[in-house]
């Protein structure tokens, strides 16, 4: 009979690995994994202690009710090194876990990424009397939608907590983990302040990090809706995304919930890497290793600012009232309700100052559970094309409104995965003194995205629509093709409020090697803080 099947923290199927079923009787049962990852066994009717093992995984048990409703998910955990912080956001003077897998014993290092990363406390190395005793375990099903529960078992002794209390100074910290034999990996740790201690606050796209989270096998990108029964062998072969033309990633009438307490491999920042360096690797260029990069500059040109997590603006930790701006940057996609209401109530009525430094923003609304959970309100749609969501702008209009009400712009097609300069198209806007920009010519040409290179126009762009505000005036327009550029766009609000919008990913990429890009920022901002 089948009992289940085999896969790893990808959901990649994992053949030869040895089970062993003991039931209550004590008698004892030996199978292996299919090609398929399958199991299959004939076994007498009982709840089963399952013992699992292969070479390059950490041993683990299970247990399986036989017969069984349907196929189990036995889920095994690549040996290696991993971790996160949990809580991933804080306040200053709270206190986080951090939850590391290694096979080995491993240094921790706390850091703070400004413009130099900074090392604020060695956290001392970490090892224990029995064997592989810091390799974790994952459980069996899908945890992306529950979390992977890491230090849950055998952590149960006080005298070894694994906690961190956070500095005093708010910012972007990270874990940095390293081994003898050579394994490295970093893993972020957002810390906001106590109480404000600026007039800036900056937010860390965190939402969107755990959409783009693959660790578990889903992503709002693979596997959006939920697992499919059956681990993957070939993803070229099997995955719709790869193999139905007419497939659509958000194409199901409702979708599993998303679970923050996973690691997040794609925020990995190199130990060397420095922050005018090239950001290399697919994800990096749209997530928290960018937005160091803001952090950096923003220091570098002494703009004193406090930092949060998007989850923080949601549960009330960040009080808009006590800031005069906000910034968000890069790639926040993903927003629920209460923070759109939020801002934008403190930007049309209380005369809040909004800088969007980033594309494809707000696009699509999130529901944030209690249980450290999220689900993304996608709909069922067959592009982000508008003639694909019912006609509206965006996944964010079809369920709430455009984003475009608060932003100016909105995401487009046109334009992704391409990268290029801004033009100028109002020479006499403020924002370019101290430039000597004129009419037509080009900025921002320098830019670290490695990914989509070319400029600080690029990977997603934002343009306006019917609606922005009446008063969204165009600044600068990128040279990206087929009209795909970003259109840098103001606009002020009734109440004094203001905006100020790039629409484009790439735009903090080149913040700290453009000097126009750099320039146009600060001009912003000492605007926008007077």
């Amino acid at each position: 009979m089948l009992i289940g099947y085999v896969s790893d923290e990808r959901y990649v199927a994992q053949a030869d690995v040895l089970l062993e079923f003991i039931h209550p009787s004590g008698a004892s049962y030996e199978a292996r994994s299919r090609a398929s990852g399958a199991v299959y066994a004939d076994l007498p009717a009982g709840t089963y202690k399952v013992i699992l093992q292969k070479e390059g995984f950490g041993a683990k048990f299970s247990s399986v009710e036989i017969p069984v409703a349907k196929p189990h998910q036995f889920r095994i955990l690549t040996d290696g090194l991993l971790g996160y912080a949990w809580p991933k956001w804080v306040r200053s003077g709270d206190e986080a876990e951090f939850r590391v897998h290694s096979v080995e014993q491993y240094k921790l290092e706390l850091w703070r990424y400004g413009w130099k990363p900074e090392r604020v406390k060695e956290l001392g190395w970490h090892d224990e009397h029995g064997p592989r005793a810091t390799m974790q375990v994952t459980p069996d099903g899908d945890y992306t939608q529950t979390g992977v529960e890491w230090n849950k078992v055998g952590y149960a002794c006080k005298t070894h907590r694994q906690y961190v209390t956070a500095p005093d100074r708010s910012g972007l910290y990270y874990f940095r983990a390293s081994t003898r034999s050579g394994r490295q990996f970093s893993f972020p740790w957002i810390v906001a302040p106590q109480q404000p201690t600026a007039k800036v606050a900056v937010l860390a796209s965190n939402i969107t990090w755990n959409a783009y989270n693959p660790f578990g096998g889903r992503s709002n990108y693979i596997h959006a809706d939920q697992l499919p029964p059956t681990p993957t062998v070939n993803a070229r072969f099997e995955l719709q995304r790869y193999i139905d033309p007419e497939h659509g990633t958000w194409g199901y009438p409702g979708y599993q919930p998303l679970s923050f307490e996973r690691p997040e491999p794609f925020c990995h920042i190199d130990f060397n890497e420095q922050i005018t360096d090239p950001i290399e690797g697919r994800q990096a260029c749209h997530i928290a290793p960018a937005e160091w990069r803001l952090a950096g500059w923003l220091e570098q040109q002494q703009i004193a600012y406090d930092y949060y997590a998007e989850t923080q603006l949601h549960d009330g930790t960040l009080d808009l009232s006590a800031y005069k701006v906000l910034i968000i940057a890069v790639h926040p996609e993903y927003w629920s309700r209460t923070m759109y209401e939020r801002v934008k109530t403190w930007v049309f009525e209380q005369g809040g100052k909004l800088v969007y430094l980033g594309g494809n923003g707000l696009n699509c609304e999130v529901v944030l559970h209690d249980n450290s959970t999220m689900s993304v309100l996608n709909g069922s749609i067959t592009s982000l094309w508008s003639s694909g969501m019912e006609g509206r702008d965006s996944r964010m209009a079809v369920t709430h409104e455009s984003e475009a009400n608060l932003l100016g712009v909105v995401f487009t097609p046109a334009g992704a995965m391409t990268g290029a300069p801004y033009q100028v198209v109002d020479q006499d806007h403020w924002i370019f003194e101290g430039t000597g920009l004129k009419h037509g010519q080009i900025f921002g040409t320098a830019s670290l995205h490695c990914r989509c290179p070319g400029g600080a126009s690029g990977h997603e762009t934002d343009k306006r629509t019917a609606s922005s505000p009446a008063n969204t005036h165009v600044i600068a327009r990128g040279l990206n093709g087929d009209d795909g550029g970003a259109e840098m766009v103001a606009f002020d609000s009734p109440s004094g409020g203001q905006v100020f919008s790039v629409g484009s990913i790439n735009y903090v990429a080149s913040l700290p090697v453009d000097k126009d890009i750099s320039q146009i920022t600060e001009n912003v901002l000492r605007r926008f803080l007077m």
